[in-house]
């Protein structure tokens, strides 16, 4: 977690990746902690309760630090637009950015969950530049084809999504099924041809 809005976001996606009993390796970055603590009623220590290992974010020695620890993804959620740019630019700062490195360099799933807006041409090119190298680019949007009724239901979803990027299923969030509440009558579309 790095220290863009939406705390909640990591918050839940860790509870997600516990209850389907998924092995994590959890670092907060200075200032995720920080908006952790503003935006949400969690503190440190009960994140790191949900996750299965926890370091911190100087932590250069951590397991995941290294390509030849066997990992099978990474998500970082929230991502700040500093810990993409430092990303992309190849900068270890913290153990985020660095175990994202390792992540690029043995060529496993990284999924950033990137929470800034309106995006600037940097943020841009910097997004184009990890998804050109595989990395998957998962903004934090609703989605509203399934009536979410309260916060939850939005966070739920985006979590889902985020969980689908890592082969992990997500009973807890209503997909589209392909069927409109309220069908009007559907005009063809007409193409020019």
């Amino acid at each position: 977690m790095t220290g863009a809005s939406g705390a909640v976001f990591g918050v839940r996606t860790l509870q997600a990746l516990r209850e389907a009993g998924a092995e994590t390796h959890l670092v907060v970055s200075k200032w995720g902690q920080q908006t952790l603590e503003h935006e949400t009623t969690t503190t440190l220590a009960e994140l790191r309760g949900l996750a299965t290992h926890h370091y911190s974010a100087g932590d250069f020695g951590a397991a995941i630090s290294s390509g030849s620890f066997g990992v099978d993804a990474m998500v970082i959620v929230p991502c700040s637009m500093r810990s993409l740019a430092a990303i992309a630019q190849g900068m270890g700062h913290n153990l985020v950015h660095r175990a994202a490195d390792v992540m690029l360099k043995e060529g496993l799933p990284l999924v950033l969950v990137p929470r800034e807006t309106p995006l600037n041409a940097i943020h841009l090119e910097n997004m184009l530049k990890l998804s050109r190298l595989g990395v998957t680019m998962l903004p934090p949007v609703p989605a509203f084809y399934n009536h979410p009724k309260t916060l939850d239901d939005v966070i739920d979803h985006v979590v889902a999504r985020i969980l689908d990027q890592l082969g992990i299923g997500a009973d807890f969030a209503r997909r589209w099924d392909g069927q409109m509440r309220r069908p009007g009558k559907v005009v063809p579309f007409d193409d020019g041809e």
